[in-house]
Formats: C-alpha cells, structure tokens, sequence
C-alpha cells in the first residue's frame, strides 16, 4: 500500500453502502427519510417541552438538550452522506473531514454526559424526593450542562489535536460513510503510541466516568426501591427510569458493537452498519422511546397534536 505524504493528501474517499447504480435511489430514500424522522422527532420533543409548563423540570430539561445534541450528531454525518449519493461522489477535503470528525465527537460525547447526568437526575429524584427540588436547582442544572459540552468540545479538540499532528497516510479510502475518528487514525502511519494515547483518554474520559456514574446511580436506584415493601410502589418509582435506561442500553449497545465488536472480527461493511446504527437509528429512536414510554411527553404530544388539528 502506497504511503501519501500529508502535503500531498488534502482529500479523503469514503466508502459507499453499494455500488450498485440501481440501489442508489432506494438507499437515498431510505437515509433522507430516517434523518427526517430524527430531526422531526426530535424537535417534537423540544417543542413538548417548551411548551409546557408541566416539563420544566429537570428531567426534561436534559431530554431537550438530548434531543438537540442527537440533531446535531446526525446532522453531522447524514447530510454529506446524501449529498454523495445525489452527486456519485464520496471525495471529501482534509478540512472537512478534520471538521466532520470534530462535530461527530463533539456530540457524540454529549449524549454521553447528558445520559450520565440524567441518570443523576433520577438517582436523587427516587433516592433523596425530599431534597429534590433543592438539590437539582435551576443553577445546578445549568451547570451540569455546561460541564457536559466543556468536556465534549474538550474530546473533541483532543482528537482533532492528534489528527492535525499526523505526518502521512497509508491510504486515502477512509473505511465508513463519514470520517470516523477510529478510521482515520488507523490510516496514519505515524507511531501506534498516539492511536493508543487517544484510545485510552477517550475510553477513560468518555466511556468509563460516564458508565461508572450511571452504574452506581442505578444500584443506588435499585437498592433504594428494594427497600419499598410494595410491588406497587417499587414499579411506579422506576417506572420513571423505563425511558432512560432504554437509551442508555441502545447507545451503549450499539457504541460497543462499533467500536469493540469491529475489531475483534473487522469487516467494512458490518463496520459501516455498526455506524449507522450508532450514529443515526439511536438519535431516530430517542422521540418513540420517550413518547411510547413517557405519559407526560405522549399527553404534551396529543395536546399539540389537537390544537394544529
């Protein structure tokens, strides 16, 4: 494989879906209406929120940024995806892809935090509901917020940091439909020490606080509702935690299968579904988790639904 110099390289090719001419129509159909249903549904739960006064609260004040950041992430791959199968073109520049790559990691980090702190958010509201109201306070709120896209746009200038400090590539065809981080540090051949400094910060920054944070929320959740004598009243506690724990098993899921699951048994193309589940099906699926499985969103839904009727 022949190794470009960095001066000489200032675009990359990405890897298509298929090749087949007669399948393009029908996976452009397929992408544009998936980005629309994510974006839709996803604004659909920030108008609820906005628009009731019932949501103001902390919990959905998260969900709304959730669902923004989930707009932002698949606005950030999906678009150009599009655009390539109108134009049969899959050539992106250097300065897109680093600006691509960016963006992905940027809010791809912020689903991260926000889960975790949703996942504070419930452990206080079922295990300390007389201090609730004083604990997770407007200010409290704000600045959790703020910690969350500190820390992504902080991974996210790490990565692109790395990227701007590779010499030469191996190869220009990037192995995914978008400029994957994973991608596009394998196609260095700079010294493997840096693949595996930005390895290890992005798994213990952006992978094990923010598990471990949600791990023992949980078991401080679970502990707390065993202590409950009635079945009843343990179901309806966490009953508040159904839609949560739902995006937290499909993000984490699907994020394992891309980037550890791939790897043990590496092919482009299950690589690339692995992607698109993680990077657009799980942004699509946040709005029917929480209006299939939230009373209040589902009601705020219906109201709006029957004043543009």
């Amino acid at each position: 494989m022949e190794t470009h110099n960095l001066t000489i390289v200032s675009e990359f090719h990405l890897m298509s879906f298929s090749e087949d001419p007669d399948l393009q129509p029908i996976l452009f159909g397929l992408f544009l209406s998936m980005y629309l249903v994510s974006v839709l549904g996803n604004l659909l739960i920030i108008l609820a929120v906005s628009s009731d006064s019932h949501l103001h609260t902390p919990m959905y004040f998260f969900l709304s940024n959730l669902s923004l950041a989930d707009i932002c992430l698949t606005s950030s791959t999906v678009p150009k995806m599009i655009v390539d199968m109108l134009s049969h073109s899959r050539v992106i520049s250097y300065v897109s892809c680093l600006t691509q790559m960016s963006l992905f990691i940027l809010f791809a980090c912020m689903d991260n935090m926000l889960l975790a702190v949703m996942a504070y958010d419930r452990f206080v509201a079922i295990c300390h509901p007389l201090h609730y109201a004083v604990i997770m306070n407007p200010r409290l709120c704000v600045l959790l917020l703020l910690l969350s896209v500190f820390v992504s746009l902080l991974g996210s200038q790490v990565h692109n940091l790395i990227a701007l400090q590779l010499t030469c590539f191996k190869d220009v065809e990037i192995a995914n439909f978008f400029c994957d981080p994973s991608q596009l540090l394998n196609l260095s051949c700079s010294d493997t020490l840096i693949r595996t400094i930005v390895t290890y910060i992005v798994t213990t920054i952006f992978g094990i606080f923010p598990i471990s944070g949600i791990v023992f929320s949980y078991y401080k959740i679970v502990s707390s509702l065993l202590k409950i004598p009635k079945s009843g009243g343990r179901y309806k506690a966490f009953s508040t935690c159904s839609s949560h724990l739902s995006l937290v098993c499909l993000f984490y899921g699907t994020g394992l299968i891309t980037y550890l699951g791939s790897g043990m048994l590496y092919s482009p193309s299950k690589d690339m579904v692995a992607s698109l589940m993680y990077s657009v099906v799980t942004p699509m699926l946040n709005p029917f988790i929480y209006s299939l499985r939230n009373k209040d969103i589902s009601s705020t839904l219906k109201r709006l639904h029957s004043w543009k009727v």
